[in-house]
């Protein structure tokens, strides 16, 4: 079995996610959560509460593996560099445990996931759902997050297959 930490970095709410692959590829949902940080007025206090709490989700769960989305660039600069700050304290957790992490564009995740990268977040959800067999609606960063950790299961697969980096196979943009 592989342990993967899925994170969906967010400056109000960061969505974790993980799943167990095991050698047969089978997936199996672990656990996932919503960090919602919207109590805390001071937004460093909102960047220390990401560290913390991914770190003790690391602890907790000892992952092998992590998995991030990539930034993209919002309409807002404000927005972006929030989102990107809060993106920086999840990593660091990461880092700091020793861990590296593999880096997903949100499009990548949508066609990993749902088959077609402009889909919205309700398809993400429900066959998130699916894939893991999770009864229910899902909360969307939660959601995010084991969609992210989807997609690093089924790249690494297809990565040991091929015999090639991911990077030689990526779509340059």
């Amino acid at each position: 079995m592989t342990r993967i930490l899925g994170i969906d970095p967010g400056s109000q709410r960061t969505g974790i996610g993980i799943i167990d692959v095991g050698a047969d590829g089978r997936l199996q949902h672990v656990y996932h959560a919503a960090i919602n940080v919207l109590g805390n007025e001071d937004f460093h206090q909102r960047l220390k509460q990401i560290f913390d709490e991914i770190s003790s989700v690391v602890d907790m769960y000892a992952p092998a593996e992590v998995a991030i989305e990539r930034v993209f660039m919002a309409r807002n600069p404000d927005s972006a560099l929030k989102l990107g700050q809060a993106r920086g304290a999840a990593i660091c957790a990461v880092v700091n445990k020793g861990l590296g992490l593999s880096e997903y564009a949100a499009k990548e995740v949508k066609q990993a996931v749902v088959g077609g990268g402009a889909a919205d977040k309700a398809q993400v959800q429900h066959m998130v759902g699916v894939l893991l067999n999770i009864p229910g609606k899902l909360q969307a960063d939660a959601a995010d997050a084991l969609a992210i950790a989807l997609t690093h299961a089924h790249t690494r697969s297809s990565v040991e297959r091929l015999g090639i980096p991911r990077t030689a196979w990526r779509r340059r943009r």
